[in-house]
């Protein structure tokens, strides 16, 4: 198992120093998301910063780009990284689609699967010099070797797909070359639609299960106290109410036992009241979701929990403890067990 640290994308005069102490800690890779900053730039210094740390974007947002300018991209950091570079896209949702980006939107599922197919259409032109590519929405067919990055002494780059709902799923066992599991994946979300739909993708397209990585995000909450985990507890709090505030999601809280959570949290969030939203997740949602646990006993209880479905378990708060060179370097420790267990 690869276990990863996740980060938003940071300054570029600062990615690198987290790039190194990753890699010092014991993380398999940096897991770099897509909010503010974009994480391309991130990841082409860390790659320089610490060699043979594993990247990854957790995820990009796919539309604003051209499938091929997203190719281009990856390969150039798949070159940099000498092959150790994951491709993560995503949709985001319509709002920041449309409002923010100021591009279309319609069917974003079947999109983002032409999307995967036409970037990895890219990177055979890359090789080849033929590009050919005709889906649904994208026709991709002239390149010229002023045009091509070339080809490169590495594997082409694994392009991995966010999905929560089954056809996404679906689609990413078909198409993918692994799927980002949402932060609300708790283990019986895993064994109801993520391990099922994913093999029926796979199935479609003649591939084993097995060729499509599962990339898992765990909260967690550590520490040999309970005033050490207060305050992580608190974080993991507001977190959960930030993702559990999506309709889309509703359907994991639901099926988990806590049914109209999300619509409780809108409430709140439509009121402006951050602190009534992060109220509305409960111990017994923090219980459900997170891996609660001391130091010593962390990396057996995230192996209990996810060994045998997780090819990829990225610690979401090990980040915020980066601040805490110690607390960091525990975390890093815990990789390192997880790893060699």
């Amino acid at each position: 198992m690869h276990i990863d640290v996740m980060t938003v994308p940071q300054p570029l005069d600062k990615i690198g120093d987290l790039a190194r102490r990753s890699q010092a800690a014991g993380f398999s890779g940096l897991l770099l998301t897509e909010t503010g900053r974009t994480p391309y730039l991130n990841a082409a210094v860390a790659s320089q910063s610490a060699p043979g740390l594993e990247l990854s974007t957790g995820v990009a947002v796919a539309f604003p780009r051209s499938p091929f300018v997203t190719a281009a991209t990856a390969w150039e950091l798949q070159e940099s990284t000498g092959g150790k570079f994951r491709l993560g896209l995503g949709t985001q949702v319509r709002t920041h689609v449309v409002r923010r980006y100021g591009m279309a939107f319609e069917r974003p599922g079947p999109r983002l699967r032409d999307y995967v197919l036409a970037v990895k259409a890219c990177f055979a032109a890359f090789r080849t010099g033929a590009l050919e590519h005709h889906g649904e929405f994208y026709d991709l067919d002239f390149i010229t070797p002023q045009w091509s990055a070339g080809p490169i002494d590495a594997p082409d780059p694994k392009v991995d797909v966010a999905a929560v709902n089954p056809w996404m799923l679906r689609m990413a066992g078909e198409v993918a070359d692994g799927v980002h599991v949402h932060p609300l994946g708790e283990p019986g979300y895993l064994a109801r639609h993520v391990v099922p739909n994913v093999a029926d993708g796979a199935a479609k397209a003649g591939r084993s299960p097995s060729d499509i990585a599962m990339i898992v995000p765990v909260m967690t909450i550590v520490g040999d106290s309970d005033e050490e985990r207060a305050r992580e507890r608190e974080s993991v709090r507001a977190s959960m109410s930030f993702y559990g505030s999506t309709p889309n999601y509703a359907f994991i809280w639901d099926e988990a036992g806590f049914e109209g959570t999300t619509a409780r949290i809108r409430e709140k969030q439509k009121a402006g009241d951050f602190a009534g939203m992060a109220a509305q997740i409960t111990d017994e949602h923090i219980a459900a979701f997170a891996t609660e646990s001391t130091w010593d006993a962390l990396a057996g209880a995230l192996s209990e929990k996810y060994a045998g479905v997780a090819t990829r378990l990225v610690l979401y708060n090990a980040f915020g403890a980066q601040g805490d060179p110690e607390r960091f370097e525990r975390y890093g420790e815990v990789a390192r067990r997880l790893r060699a267990g």
